[in-house]
């Protein structure tokens, strides 16, 4: 385990890290609580992915990484936290991938921290703002919630609509990290973050939710968009072999 301090209270950010001779670095970023070492460690391993340094790395509030309720957990920290993290683990140019929040926090860690990224791979990322919906699941169910109501026990509310898979790793995730990440989450934008960036970009999507919103535009971007088979929105761990598969195509490894 590996670990950097990234606020003047002395909270650290971890990681795991994977050696391997190839280069670039690999870094696998987790969504809205989750962990990455539980949903990446299987696809990094696979073949078509092996061989690279990578990097397990849990976001603030996350995982193994600290809690501190100071934080406002916007989706801007957590992308310079994240770059601090491999500021520290002297990564360059690496490739980054990252599932739902994961792949917000990769596309701002890509715009905000250039030098750090060289490919971006996204996860059925969270791309567009979305309306809060009280007792729906994800980050809309959050966002519809107060931050006092939460903590006062409608995370119970939450748990249940998790179900157990997903709430094994929510469960490690700090409360207020948890609201305040998925609240910001649902305001925040980087579609056209995204189109605007210069590296090579790909985004994976389960086929049978069907065409991405605005394939059009993203692929007009230089985008390469690619479809799953067989799995939802957990695509690494629904479909791991698909999940590797497609990745290892795109980074050509």
């Amino acid at each position: 385990m590996r670990a950097v301090q990234v606020t003047a209270a002395g909270d650290r950010v971890r990681w795991v890290e994977i050696p391997g001779a190839a280069r670039p670095a690999r870094v696998y970023v987790h969504g809205l609580g989750a962990a990455s070492g539980p949903y990446f460690t299987e696809v990094a391993l696979h073949p078509a992915l092996a061989g690279h340094r990578s990097l397990l790395v849990d976001l603030p509030g996350h995982g193994i990484s600290d809690r501190p309720t100071s934080l406002a957990y916007t989706m801007e920290e957590h992308a310079d936290f994240l770059a601090r993290a491999l500021e520290a683990a002297g990564v360059r140019g690496a490739d980054v991938v990252g599932h739902s929040m994961g792949g917000t926090v990769a596309v701002l860690l890509a715009a905000r921290h250039p030098h750090l990224v060289g490919r971006l791979v996204l996860v059925d990322a969270n791309l567009d703002p979305v309306r809060p919906e009280a007792e729906a699941p994800g980050s809309s169910g959050l966002a519809a919630l107060g931050e006092e109501e939460f903590l006062a026990g409608a995370w119970r509310g939450v748990r249940d609509r998790a179900g157990a898979h997903w709430w094994a790793t929510m469960r490690l995730a700090g409360r207020e990290a948890l609201h305040r990440s998925a609240v910001h989450l649902a305001r925040t934008e980087v579609r056209g973050v995204l189109t605007r960036l210069a590296v090579p970009r790909a985004y994976l999507h389960p086929e049978a939710d069907g065409p991405v919103a605005g394939t059009e535009a993203l692929r007009a971007a230089g985008v390469t968009l690619r479809s799953v088979p067989d799995c939802g929105h957990n695509i690494m761990l629904d479909n791991p072999e698909g999940f590797a598969r497609a990745v290892g195509e795109f980074l050509g490894n």
